[in-house]
């Protein structure tokens, strides 16, 4: 009985010495990617195609869109009409300012008769000079107001012209933004059209890429099409970064596209000159927590990742460019960062192992 008594505690014992020893954390598996710097030669920037020339058109004043015969990928001729708004009570403006200057101009050949006439007398001396000088101001009179209807009028037809909008050039409709019946505000945009002969690429270069300066040479692939390439130099780039992703925009005007380089196309601009090289990685490698940004290296002979703490240089589309912390031929995890934690192993999926 004595033997049984003592074997249960220890029994007890030994069962809750086994519930408190701590479970290795698990295997994880992982994906990953060898970091490589590349110079700018080698990297492109994404980026679109847009032209060099684009303008909303509007009215001038308050209406009915009554038409809109463009719509868009319409090509328009310089001086087609594009739109237009109800011309009634411009047009009755017009009626009652020539009815004005109708008026204004049988006023003036009275005043003009009259005063004839009394020159006339006054030469026989059959009039006084008072009267004399009060016709010829009636005459005076007569002719200011011939001159201001016919400003009027002028006004009137000017205020006419604007119920219609046309191209100032020859266009493309890129975009229609109101409808028959709409009414439509002073400025408001109704359809906007572009030159499609003068074409940029539009990217945005990253400041750990190096400077870009105006007149640089690309080379612009498109991204259905890699082998379809242009020419083009950097015409136009930003003074100040984008506060949100770091970049400079850069418009790069392109050397005689070819037709499939349509506006909208997304292109791969490519720098025509080396210049240092950065490693850049995808935005999953990246864990931040509390301000401070992070990277996870794996150490391949210990089968076990590192936590790196790093400073983030730039940030591209779903790309960014490490400032230091990360050496060239270190393998970064590129998924699942967020439930990893230092020094936990980790198993390289199929095909990462080498």
């Amino acid at each position: 009985m004595r033997r049984l008594l003592f074997s249960i505690p220890l029994a007890f014992l030994a069962a809750c010495a086994d519930d408190g020893a701590e479970t290795p954390p698990p295997v994880r598996p992982v994906m990953s990617v060898v970091a490589t710097a590349a110079s700018p030669l080698d990297i492109g920037f994404a980026g679109t195609v847009q032209p060099q020339v684009s303008t909303p058109m509007g009215f001038r004043i308050l209406g009915r869109l009554v038409s809109r015969p463009a719509e868009v990928g319409d090509l328009v001729a310089r001086g087609q009409q594009l739109a237009a708004i109800d011309p009634t009570s411009l047009e009755l403006a017009v009626r009652a300012a020539e009815a004005d200057l109708a008026g204004a101009r049988a006023q003036l050949a009275d005043a003009e008769s009259t005063a004839a006439r009394t020159r006339v007398l006054r030469a026989g001396d059959a009039a006084s000079q008072s009267v004399l000088e009060q016709a010829d101001l009636g005459r005076a009179s007569a002719q200011a107001s011939v001159a201001k209807a016919e400003a009027a009028l002028a006004k009137a037809r000017e205020q006419l012209s604007y119920s219609t909008i046309s191209a100032d050039y020859d266009a493309v409709v890129t975009s229609v933004d109101a409808e028959v019946g709409q009414i439509v505000s002073a400025g408001e945009t109704i359809l906007t059209i572009a030159r499609p002969d003068l074409r940029d690429a539009v990217v945005d270069v990253p400041l750990s890429a190096g400077t870009v300066a105006p007149g640089e040479a690309f080379s612009v692939a498109l991204q259905v099409a890699p082998d379809v390439t242009v020419t083009g130099t950097a015409r136009e780039v930003a003074p100040q970064a984008d506060p949100l992703t770091r970049t400079f925009r850069v418009r790069i005007a392109l050397a005689d596209p070819p037709d499939n380089f349509r506006l909208g196309a997304t292109i791969t601009a490519y720098r025509r000159q080396a210049g240092p090289k950065t490693i850049t990685l995808p935005l999953t490698a990246l864990r931040e927590e509390e301000g401070r940004s992070y990277v996870f290296v794996v150490d391949e002979a210990k089968g076990e990742v590192a936590r790196r703490e790093i400073t983030v240089a730039s940030r591209t589309g779903a790309l960014f460019v490490p400032a230091g912390g990360v050496e060239e031929g270190e393998r970064v995890v590129t998924a699942g960062v967020g439930a990893l934690t230092d020094g936990q192993k980790v198993r390289l999926s199929a095909g990462e192992n080498r």
